[in-house]
């Protein structure tokens, strides 16, 4: 069940971090869900570093680490995609 709510959690998250970088992003919607994924540990790594992973109520410092983690794996990873996309289309 673990994986389920991981797999939901990036996928969410991906979508937000889609939104909120400007332009147009052209990376595949597994490839945003994966990024997600890892928006979602590097977030939880870094809330846990910084001593608010655990909190009560709802971890909203958590939550804000999980997406701008997620935001900047997003962005990162499209520059890259879109990079080897254009190498791939211009030898074709």
């Amino acid at each position: 069940m673990g994986w389920l709510w991981a797999i939901i959690v990036g996928f969410v998250l991906g979508l937000i971090a889609k939104a909120i970088i400007p332009g147009k992003q052209h990376s595949p919607l597994w490839l945003t869900t994966i990024c997600g994924i890892l928006g979602a540990i590097v977030g939880n790594a870094i809330a846990r570093a910084a001593g608010v992973d655990a909190t009560s109520g709802i971890d909203w410092s958590r939550h804000a680490f999980q997406l701008i983690a997620a935001v900047i794996i997003v962005f990162v990873v499209d520059m890259a995609y879109m990079a080897t996309i254009g190498k791939n289309k211009q030898r074709a």
